[in-house]
């Protein structure tokens, strides 16, 4: 008795494949998660802020580095448009958020004091951010500042466990040719009070 053979139409049992209704199922799955990630890109990259040259959030070209004050020329350069004071230290570029830590006054440069003093709370910084005294939290926050040459960063602010280390200009291959960025977006926080270098104790 030979065995029977299924007839055109019908499916043997345990053949592999999937059936109509099976693949038509995975399918719309399929395009409806495609549908969802293109959504979901979309949104997101609709959301991100974007900023153009030159306005808050975005870069500020500042010209060469040989454009720069001399390392520890006071007082310190306001850029009004950035909301960042340049300082040219004996180590390196910074760009210090003008934005007290404490409450988020726009602090200011005491000529006759020759530091940074918060009119609203008392809050003192030396010329390079580092807390002196008052009631902040921490020194001042401090935009990246970036050394590009030839289209490549060279230098960039780099933060430590102790310390925001600037970029060196003095002495360095690029101290002459290279362009000074300050990258408004991307800011780093201070270092708390009790590890500046300048804290007064009482």
């Amino acid at each position: 008795m030979s065995a029977k053979t299924p007839s055109q139409g019908e499916e043997a049992v345990g053949q592999p494949g999937i059936n109509r209704r099976e693949f038509l199922t995975y399918a719309w799955g399929v395009a409806m998660g495609l549908l969802a990630a293109e959504g979901g890109a979309a949104t997101y990259f609709f959301l991100l802020p974007r900023f153009r040259a030159g306005e808050f959030g975005g870069k500020f070209q500042l010209g060469p580095t040989s454009s720069l004050p001399p390392p520890g020329t006071l007082p310190p350069v306001l850029s009004t448009a950035g909301k960042y004071w340049l300082v040219h230290t004996e180590v390196g570029v910074k760009a210090l958020y003008q934005v007290c830590t404490h409450l988020g006054c726009l602090y200011k440069w005491s000529e006759s004091n020759q530091r940074f003093e918060c009119p609203c709370h008392g809050s003192k910084f030396t010329a390079e951010g580092d807390y002196i005294e008052g009631p902040a939290p921490r020194s001042l926050d401090q935009f990246v500042v970036e050394i590009v040459q030839d289209g490549v960063v060279v230098a960039t602010t780099q933060e430590t466990e102790d310390a925001i280390v600037p970029p060196a200009v003095r002495g360095t291959p690029w101290a002459l040719s290279a362009q000074v960025v300050v990258d408004t977006g991307r800011r780093i926080l201070g270092k708390p009070a009790a590890k500046s270098p300048a804290r007064r104790a009482g």
